[in-house]
This record gives C-alpha cells, structure tokens and sequence, in this order.
C-alpha cells in the first residue's frame, strides 16, 4: 500500500530536524537515536514524534538514549506521546504537550473568506503584533510565536484600529511552513483565528511549502480542521530527572 504523500512530506521534515539519520520504521516501530542538537526539542531533551503510526525519538547523549529505549521497547506506538503514560515510565523532570501535528495540501485547502473584514499584511516586526502579543499573554504568545515568523503578519484590526488577531510562519526545514495564530482574548469565538490562519496558510501554499499546524488546545485543533488540515501525529518533549 502507497504511503499519503502528506504524511511522507511531514515525516522528512521531522527526520531532518533530528539532525542525524534517523528514518520512521515500519508501522509500530519507534526509532530512538543520539542526538545533541536535535530540532524534535529544546536542548537537553528528549523528543518525540510520531507520524504515521511510526515515531522517531532523540536523546541527548548515550545514556539517556539507553534509558528512553529501555522505557519505550515494545509500547505502541500512540503511548509514546500519549504524556500520562510515558510519566509512568520515564523519569520526567518537565514534559512539552503532547501537540497535535496536523498537515494541509493544496486540494484539502479549506480556505475562509474575509467577508467584511480587512486582513492587512504587516512585517513580522509591526509593533501593533507585539501589541497583540502583550495582550493575548506570555502562555499564548509563546505558542503562538509571531515572534519567530519568517512570514508577514496577516493581521485583522477591530474598530479602533487595534490588532485584535494575526498569523504567520516561519520557515522550517524540508519546506515546511510552521503556522502561528494569535488572538486577542475580547476576540475570541469571532472566526478570526480561521481568517488570519487562512491567509498564512494560503501564502505558504503558494511559495510552495508545507503547511504545519502544531496545536495543544482543542480549540486550535478545530480551527485547523475547519482549514482542511489533517492532524497525522503528535509531537512530545522530555526533559529527564
């Protein structure tokens, strides 16, 4: 059986950010590998990624690689980024997500139409984006991270001219477009978010990237999906005790 080319395309992106060879293994197979300063996670840590019903895995150093396939040998696959039971076999010091990865191709581009709305591009520097940062909150700001866009900002103003949603990526590895969106708290539940998402995802389209959408609330998840992103796997990070 042919392998979704959606699922191909993510999967290189995440072995080339392991920064060593590392392949997804056949179905249920996970694959742990050393390596120092692998994308999957912030440094020092354990990452974890799993597409396709196959996960690749860094370590950090020897040790840490020996303790994780000890923990991991012979799991399937969804507990590997399933984060209560790998706590139940992991030392865990602090654990990122797990995240939902979720993947639009060009024909399951679902795109929304601005309507009435205004949806203005502005450098990722603009400081009414940052404006928008300060308000939404660190927590969210940080997932969001319109900081590190490599995009310009698809931005949607309320009535006093106060950047109330954005979106944008930055530019990954193997072509990928990593989206982030952003909005303001007094504007939630308005469609924004799929408005601006639309827009960067549509941009990256059509540079010919990848569009990735990594998103750990539910809420995120079903903007995605109203988006034509397809969640293929989950991403988790470990840093061990």
């Amino acid at each position: 059986m042919s392998m979704d080319p959606l699922v191909m395309r993510a999967r290189e992106v995440w072995a080339e950010l392991a920064r060593v060879p590392v392949s997804f293994v056949p179905p249920g197979g996970v694959d742990v590998v050393v390596s120092p300063r692998s994308g999957l996670c912030p440094g020092g840590w354990v990452g974890v990624v799993a597409l396709g019903g196959s996960a690749i895995v860094t370590a950090p150093t020897d040790a840490a690689a020996g303790v994780v396939r000890k923990a991991l040998e012979g799991l399937p696959v969804e507990v590997v980024v399933d984060g209560v039971a790998v706590r139940d076999v992991l030392p865990v010091a602090r654990m990122l997500g797990p995240a939902a990865l979720a993947y639009v191709s060009p024909s399951g581009f679902r795109p929304v139409e601005a309507r009435a709305l205004t949806v203005e591009q502005l450098p990722a520097v603009h400081p009414d984006v940052r404006g928008l940062e300060r308000a939404a909150g660190s927590e969210d700001a940080g997932e969001a991270a319109l900081d590190e866009i490599t995009s310009p900002a698809f931005a949607v103003r309320d009535g006093h001219g106060r950047v109330v949603a954005a979106a944008g990526y930055r530019a990954w590895p193997g072509r990928a477009a990593h989206v982030g969106v952003l909005t303001a708290p007094e504007a939630r539940g308005l469609g924004l978010a799929r408005v601006t998402g639309s827009a960067a995802a549509a941009h990256a389209l059509a540079a010919g990237l990848l569009p990735q959408w990594r998103a750990r609330h539910p809420a995120s998840r079903r903007v995605a999906a109203a988006l034509g992103f397809e969640e293929l796997g989950f991403q988790l990070s470990i840093e061990l005790a």
